[in-house]
């Protein structure tokens, strides 16, 4: 049945009747929609879909921080890196490397790392957000604490501490240049000082025991180097040999860490011990050196062994410089839904590559393009994929893995036809060095911007400047995770020295400028003609609901704990303030370039998450501070959507986004094209507020019966107020609690019958607006929308200008006829029921007894039960409980969740609160 089309299906209804084809109609459909969802990578059941190891067998290395800090006696208690290259040296040798301070972390044997990062929690468990700190899950043998791994110069000091916690060494010392992949091996590439190194890391087995060996190719060296090969903290009795040194351990001295040259004949370089606790390596005497050390820690009994497996061991170095073999040598083969063109506007889904050979979960979180239309791809768990066919059908969709190991990526650019990743480990440039169509290089371009350990500091965003530089959202330091840093205000920890920011990254990856700060979790949009930088934030402690931005050097945004400077800045306003129960999460923006978008060409598009869906952003830059508003683009989303770009070969915007941290959507992932069907456009498309009232613009022409009723339209309006609470309430001018409603004392229609004016007495600077709208076009379709947005500055409008004549303006002054008593609402279900439907308490919540996805609690069976809270204290569900979460949310945490719903003060009347807890009570029991 999966096979029939609708037309098959219809074809046999015209020949049969009754209740017996409608039921094969009915089964169709639903065989239908589950093929399709199968097609789309969706499944009808996220736990069908059949996922392998986040740690693939073949691949060598995944990048993650690293907390060694516990590792046992005898090791240095100093050891967390937020930058690793966790490395796989066959099934029981590990080691991850710093590639930060360029040192061996940590090495050891018997099992790798535990999944436990937000993209491995949730690479197979979709929803789940209980990330914790990485750390090795076998035996440790090696470690070093959290100095530089390297020195130059002949009376180096080795183990110094660095005063600053996060971030790479000064360039002059050391840089990380990139890892080869050569199959199961890797080579490391690397600078210290003046001295180019490359290392290929591997182990030794003799006996039951595995010794770590680290081969070494130094050239352009102008002084002395020195290596840090392991820090003992509980060495008893050093013993050295010509090419050997034993630190013994333990309080019988039973343990020993050896390190050894391999082979016979060593120059230029001699084994060290400095303070008693560092085992260390001297190179000089030579511009270059090639050989190799290995390291080992075991019983004393094996010391003779280990010097005779030293002695006879021969390790070659592989060669780099061509390249590694593919592998994943496959493409996969997909076949992309097409929308039927009902709107100006529709989806198109490029279904993703599930299944896959390998097992693989695809989550694709952004996009790019080269110059031919193809695609690059990344996803959460690190790949890239390179995709193929996106022509018109979309029938073809060749999709190629190209990269892999890469940590928490979120952002994709494409420049001069080279593919850019920005993830947690800094930005990585991918080389296809022998043209088999996977990357062999990962290059560093920069890891300038400081990254710290905390789960919850994003490396948000990339774009590609004009000039040739690049700017960066730096996630700000959330406390909602496992904690490394201290604790600096509500919501936030410490973290790297530039969470929060927007940061500019000169056009060699090597300089880092700020650019504004005061952020929580910003991500950009980018004019690459206009050289426009636009920002959305996220919701949250001291950010009240969702803003825009319209960014400026020296910007400061209003999170304090971000505010990295000391001038006490003044709050730079945003573009726009949008409504939380009409964007939840915002995420990416875009700029519609190209010129094929029809009446969305040159027009800022906004991502949301939460709802999900795409925002048209409309700019009014007549008023002295820049201000606008939002209004949807309505098509089918169904996933939640996170970052987006314009193709260079149709011309369309293509939008990626998966899903974990709450969203209306329970869609897994989905990559849409956003396609102009050529079909009218009802939507607004351009935005005036001033003295008189506002003026709204739209795409097609108006029919003049329905404008010309002010009752046609609505009008209300709010202030936030920025606290360290999660979001905020609503709150009337005058500072107390509620939305003022306005009065719509005319509505015009311009002359184009494009324009409509909207009277509105009393027209003020106001964070936010809503304007709801039923209207007609001339063509008679149906207009039932909303226009979010907000007043920065109110100047007289020019109305002729728009087309409008024999304004009454004495409207605005004239004394409004006095309304009628507001009849009592009385509470129900259904109407509780609504708010949680309209209020995006479904992003959150699950009215059955789900909880994977959900921020909050399910309400299923909630009603009368004993909630359990983190302060230990508890309390049974009840109508002032329920009251009291909806208002003031942060007052008490349930066990298990984290302070992360805004309040509704003045959003619901005592009518919704009651009616809420009337629905909550109708749920029942759990069943």
């Amino acid at each position: 049945m999966y096979f029939l089309t609708m037309f098959q299906v219809i074809s046999f209804l015209s020949s049969h009747k009754g209740k017996f084809a409608w039921g094969i109609l009915l089964g169709a459909t639903v065989l239908l929609t589950a093929y399709r969802h199968q097609q789309q990578g969706f499944s009808t059941e996220a736990d069908s879909l059949k996922i392998g190891s986040f740690v693939e067998k073949d691949f060598p290395f995944i990048s993650t921080p690293m907390d060694g800090r516990s590792l046992g006696a005898g090791f240095p208690t100093n050891n967390l890196a937020a930058r690793t290259l966790a490395v796989k040296l066959g099934d029981e040798a590990f080691f991850t490397f710093d590639t930060d301070l360029l040192r061996w972390s940590i090495a050891w044997t018997k099992e790798f790392v535990p999944m436990a990062l937000m993209a491995q929690v949730s690479y197979s468990d979709f929803f789940n957000k209980s990330n914790q700190l990485a750390t090795i899950a076998g035996d440790p043998k090696l470690a070093t604490g959290h100095y530089a791994g390297w020195k130059a110069g002949s009376s180096a000091r080795l183990g110094e501490a660095i005063a600053e916690r996060w971030g790479a060494l000064p360039e002059a010392e050391g840089r990380w240049n990139g890892v080869y992949t050569l199959g199961p091996k890797i080579v490391l590439d690397y600078s210290v000082a003046s001295a180019k190194v490359k290392e290929y890391p591997s182990h030794l087995k003799f006996d039951d025991q595995i010794a770590f060996t680290r081969s070494l190719k130094i050239d352009q060296m102008n002084e002395d180097l020195w290596l840090v090969a392991a820090h003992i903290a509980n060495g008893k009795k050093v013993e050295q040999k010509r090419n050997m040194i034993y630190i013994y351990q333990g309080a019988r001295q039973d343990t020993v860490t050896a390190i050894s040259f391999i082979g016979k004949k060593v120059k230029n370089a001699q084994l060290r011990v400095q303070g008693d606790s560092l085992l260390a390596v001297q190179f000089s005497g030579a511009a270059t050196w090639d050989g190799s050390i290995a390291i080992w820690k075991g019983p004393i009994g094996l010391v003779g062994d280990f010097e005779k497996a030293c002695k006879k061991a021969k390790i070659d170095f592989p060669a780099y410089a061509p390249g590694g073999p593919g592998y994943w040598k496959k493409t996969i083969t997909t076949q992309g839904v097409l929308s039927p063109d009902t709107a100006a506007y529709v989806t198109d889904k490029l279904t993703l590559p599930l299944p896959n050979p390998w097992k693989r979960n695809v989550r694709v979180s952004d996009i790019a393009f080269f110059k031919d239309g193809r695609a690059a791809v990344i996803t959460f768990e690190g790949d890239v994929w390179i995709v193929n066919g996106l022509d018109k059908g979309l029938s073809n969709l060749q999709w190629k893995r190209f990269a892999s190991g890469l940590n928490e990526t979120l952002s994709i650019e494409v420049v001069d036809e080279s593919v850019l990743v920005f993830s947690r480990g800094g930005i990585a440039k991918l080389h296809d060095l022998n043209a088999d169509g996977e990357a062999d290089y990962y290059e560093n371009f920069s890891n300038a911007m400081s990254q710290s350990a905390e789960g919850r500091e994003w490396a948000g965003d990339l774009v590609h400047a004009k000039d040739g530089s690049y700017y960066l959202a730096m996630g700000g330091s959330l406390s909602n995770g496992p904690g490394v840093t201290e604790q600096v205000a509500k919501g936030f920890r410490k973290g790297a020295a530039l969470n929060g920011t927007i940061i500019q990254l000169s056009s060699d990856g090597k300089r880092v400028g700020v650019i504004a700060t005061g952020l929580r979790g910003p991500y950009l949009g980018y004019h690459p003609e206009k050289d426009i930088l636009t920002a959305s934030d996220q919701q949250g402690n001291f950010v009240p609901s969702t803003p825009l931005f319209v960014v400026k050097k020296g910007d400061y945004y209003g999170v304090s704990p971000t505010v990295h400077r000391d001038d006490n800045p003044p709050i730079a306003p945003p573009l726009t303030w949008i409504p939380h129960h009409i964007d939840q999460s915002a995420i990416g923006q875009a700029w519609i370039t190209g010129g094929k978008m029809g009446p969305l060409n040159g027009d800022l598009i906004h991502f949301s998450y939460g709802r999900p869906g795409l925002f048209r952003v409309l700019i009014d830059s007549s008023s002295r501070v820049l201000q606008g508003g939002v209004v949807a683009i309505n098509a089918d989303y169904p996933a939640p959507t996170s970052k987006g770009a314009v193709s260079p070969a149709d011309g369309q915007l293509y939008v990626a986004g998966f899903n974990l941290w709450g969203s209306k959507s329970k869609g897994l992932s989905a990559l849409l094209r956003l396609r102009y069907t050529g079909k009218d456009s009802y939507m607004p498309n351009h935005f005036r507020a001033g003295k008189e009232g506002v003026v709204l613009g739209f795409d097609s022409e108006l029919d003049a019966e329905s404008v010309l009723k002010a009752a046609n339209f609505t009008v209300k309006r709010y202030n936030y107020k920025r606290t360290d609470a999660y979001g905020s309430g609503h709150f009337k001018l005058d500072g107390s609690t509620g939305e003022e409603p306005m009065a719509v004392r005319g509505a015009y229609l311009s002359a184009d019958k494009k324009h409509v004016l909207l009277l509105i007495p009393n027209m003020v600077e106001v964070e936010q607006m809503e304007l709801a709208y039923d209207i007609r076009a001339k063509d008679g379709h149906a207009m039932q929308d909303g226009f979010y947005f907000t007043i920065n500055s109110v100047d007289p409008l020019n109305l002729k200008t728009f087309g409008f004549e024999n304004v009454d303006l004495a409207l605005l002054t004239k004394p409004m006829e006095q309304a009628e008593g507001v009849k009592q609402e009385q509470a129900t279900v259904a109407r509780g029921k609504k708010v949680f439907q309209t209020m995006a308490c479904a992003g959150c919540h699950s009215e059955g007894t789900r909880t994977k996805g959900m921020y909050g609690p399910p309400f299923q069976g909630l009603y009368g039960t004993i909630r359990q809270f983190e302060d230990g204290s508890s309390t049974k569900v009840d109508d002032a409980y329920l009251r009291e979460s909806i208002l003031e949310p942060a007052k008490k945490i349930v066990k298990g969740y984290s302070p992360e719903m805004p309040s509704f003060e003045g959003i619901l009347s005592d009518t919704d609160i009651a009616s809420v807890s009337l629905y909550i009570q109708s749920l029942g029991e759990k069943q």
